[in-house]
């Protein structure tokens, strides 16, 4: 049996836009600027075949017209979650914002709306995982909207983005195993078991999560993990 966890690294696709603003425009209106008009914009969504992944992967569509904007605090709160109750709530936290910015197309520098959808996600998961690995108490929508609101984690992201920019990444996805192994975010689910296939085997892991301590995620916190065999059942039988 194998459990593992996920780390989720910042990364800012547009790091110059406003952090006071909600938003700064549409993700459409980003993507026909960045790809040099509608005419690349078409080219680029065919070659990557975003949409046709999305749905084989349960997303059934993608909103265009998502509101994008600067999400360093978006960013800070999954990182403050998952040190504080674990990277299993923060992972259920991630995947509930994956579908407001994809799927509802709200925007991640929204604090309010942002407030409200983490403190209903992580009080869900909490109670639905009986999650004993914590004594902290419920964060409340206030409290969240304070937390976003300053500027605790900051650092530990800035640090983060440093770090991915002296390895040379420069686009996401990307995913490191074992803290040696980079996978492209274009690698099909086969690649992913292969490699997990081969840890299985070997029976131990070797080497461990490169940006933990520039996080600061403890030890004990990453052991805990944040996906079993028993916690990918759930959710596929849910």
């Amino acid at each position: 049996q194998m459990e593992f966890a996920v780390l989720r690294v910042p990364f800012f696709l547009e790091p110059h836009y406003d952090e006071s603003k909600p938003f700064i425009e549409s993700n459409r209106d980003r993507l026909i600027k960045k790809w040099g008009g509608k005419k690349g914009w078409e080219q680029q969504k065919n070659r990557h075949g975003l949409k046709g992944r999305g749905e084989a992967a349960g997303i059934p569509h993608f909103n265009l017209d998502r509101l994008a904007s600067n999400s360093m605090a978006s960013h800070r709160l999954i990182q403050h979650v998952g040190k504080r109750y674990g990277l299993d709530i923060s992972e259920a936290l991630y995947d509930r914002l994956n579908v407001y910015y994809f799927v509802e197309g709200h925007a991640l520098n929204d604090k309010p709306r942002l407030a409200s959808v983490a403190a209903e996600s992580i009080s869900q998961s909490l109670a639905k995982n009986n999650n004993n690995n914590t004594s902290q108490a419920l964060m409340s929508e206030k409290e969240i909207l304070e937390f976003l609101n300053g500027n605790e984690g900051r650092l530990e992201i800035e640090n983060a983005l440093r770090a991915l920019n002296q390895l040379g990444v420069h686009g996401i996805p990307k995913f490191i195993v074992e803290g040696s192994t980079v996978i492209d975010g274009a690698a099909g689910p086969d690649t992913f078991v292969r490699i997990f296939r081969e840890i299985e085997q070997r029976g131990k892991v070797e080497g461990t999560a490169i940006f933990k301590d520039i996080l600061g995620v403890d030890e004990e916190t990453l052991s805990r993990g944040s996906y079993s065999r028993e916690s990918l059942l759930m959710e596929d039988a849910s």
